[in-house]
């Protein structure tokens, strides 16, 4: 009875330890994994980005968990040597196999889209585009992913990703652990924040209003996130980058009748020009600058193949210039921003990112807690653009001299762009918040381009513990009766009631 009893215990505290110990052990992770290249028109970076198999409302969790930039010019940059484009990438792709569990590798998706540096070269020279697309193409299927593609994405959908990038990551389609608590100054009377999106060739505004009419369908898209669906405006002015833009100043500045007149009156063909600073000075090739989609209708004859660009320093004067950029004469709609372009009254904060963020940020005008005054962010501006350029020079000596002799444009260009261009007036500037990044994850356009292609990932079951709840608190149960029933019978056979014991007597 002793052996039967001890066995019986023994076994019933074993089956309660190990069914505790199956059921409450740590259930595996199973994270899925995509990549996406970002070839903008001067640089390209490559994210890899990860997300629970098992999605919420059809679409997946995303969140960033490495981001590699690729050393050289962005793939548009390889027109002369297509060859080279894709072979640029290998490194940050190496890097990516570092990042994500080799038994991955296959599954995961990687994408690479082109923006308007693409979109340029394109227009430009269609053959060479194709090339630079499928060199670019050879190496990403040479890699362990699982390549989905290579093309060259719409003005339209870097708008409206940059837009869901924005709004994902502030918790507005849904609440997570976000990042509202991070940036808790980010509040907006509307659902969603707009997006403004900023590059080297191309520009976005992108942003759900209420007032959205059916006058220019081409400018709305339609997406269902988290089990709703959303209808914004998006639109992309091509050429509007900063780049492209600060070209587009140029060629109007050699194509003015008083420039014409300054070249016949001096022996050498040098530009002054309020934009840069005073004692700045740059050589532009007269041959490759109107071959430019951007600037090749201004081309005209002159009698020189070099430009001399002599630093002026005179904001007022930068800002005069760049204002010649966005026509505002004609509007055929009831509100328009610039060029016939039709814009709905703006709503809501805007996040605003890429280089309009790089720039501000230069510029120390990237405040959350405490959003600077529009007449501040002017006069701070001006007053860079004062600066000579010697001085700059040695203060921002680690910076390229490319990027630090242009942000006195830069800075004048995106204040034109949000107040002339955009309608951002001193009673709303405060709507626009700067953004680098949303706590781990950069704002831009990828983010949104992964988050809106889960849609296309089967979900799969959730890891699941190996018995039901029910199962699991029944055996636990029966186990635990078993138990108490043995070790009552032990207590009852060896400490006999008095009235078993007379019974026995």
């Amino acid at each position: 009875i002793l052996l039967i009893l001890g066995f019986l215990s023994t076994l019933a505290v074993i089956a309660l330890i190990a069914v505790a110990v199956t059921q409450n052990q740590p259930l595996p992770k199973n994270i899925k994994y995509g990549i996406v290249l970002d070839a903008g028109s001067s640089h390209t970076n490559l994210y890899v980005y990860e997300w629970p198999a098992e999605k919420e409302n059809d679409t997946g969790v995303v969140k960033q968990v490495e981001v590699c930039k690729v050393e050289g010019p962005g793939i548009s940059g390889y027109s002369h040597a297509t060859e080279k484009a894709g072979p640029s990438l290998a490194q940050c792709l190496q890097q990516a196999e570092e990042v994500i569990p080799s038994a991955q590798h296959k599954e995961t998706p990687v994408y690479l889209g082109a923006t308007a540096g693409m979109r340029l070269l394109r227009l430009q020279n269609e053959s060479a585009a194709d090339k630079v697309l499928s060199s670019v193409g050879n190496t990403l299927r040479s890699a362990p992913f699982n390549f989905q593609g290579a093309r060259i994405i719409t003005g339209q959908e870097e708008g409206a990703y940059g837009w869901i990038t924005i709004n994902y990551l502030l918790g507005n389609f849904k609440q997570v652990s976000g990042w509202k608590k991070l940036l808790h100054s980010l509040k907006s009377s509307s659902e969603t924040s707009g997006a403004l999106d900023l590059g080297g060739a191309s520009t976005q505004i992108t942003f759900v209003s209420k007032d959205l009419s059916s006058e220019s369908p081409e400018n709305q898209l339609y997406f269902r996130l988290y089990g709703k669906d959303y209808q914004v405006y998006t639109h992309s002015f091509l050429c509007y980058g900063k780049d492209q833009a600060l070209q587009q100043k140029l060629a109007r500045d050699l194509q003015a009748t008083w420039i014409d007149f300054y070249f016949q009156t001096l022996e050498d063909s040098t530009l002054p020009d309020p934009c840069f600073h005073k004692g700045y000075e740059r050589t532009i090739n007269i041959s490759d600058f109107f071959k430019n989609p951007c600037t090749s209708d201004k081309k005209k004859q002159l009698p020189f193949s070099q430009l001399y660009i002599k630093g002026e320093g005179d904001y007022q004067k930068c800002r005069e210039n760049i204002q010649e950029l966005f026509n505002k004469s004609n509007c055929p709609y009831s509100s328009c921003s610039f060029n016939g372009i039709y814009l709905p009254p703006l709503q809501g904060d805007f996040g605003a990112f890429s280089a309009f963020y790089f720039v501000m940020n230069f510029l120390n005008l990237t405040s959350e807690r405490n959003p600077l005054a529009l007449n501040k962010v002017t006069s701070t501006i001006e007053s860079f653009c004062a600066r000579p350029w010697q001085e700059v020079k040695t203060a921002y000596h680690h910076i390229k001299e490319k990027y630090l002799s242009e942000y006195c444009f830069s800075g004048a260009y995106i204040l034109s762009l949000l107040e002339n261009g955009y309608g951002f007036t001193e009673n709303n500037w405060q709507m626009i918040h700067f953004l680098g990044k949303i706590g781990s994850s950069d704002a831009g356009w990828t983010l949104g381009y992964m988050l809106n292609l889960t849609n296309m990932i089967p979900a799969e079951e959730p890891a699941r513990p190996p018995l039901s709840h029910g199962s699991y608190v029944g055996l636990m149960v029966l186990c635990s009766l078993v138990l108490v029933s043995v070790l009552l019978f032990a207590w009852l056979l060896f400490h006999k009631p008095k009235c078993l014991q007379k019974g026995i007597v």
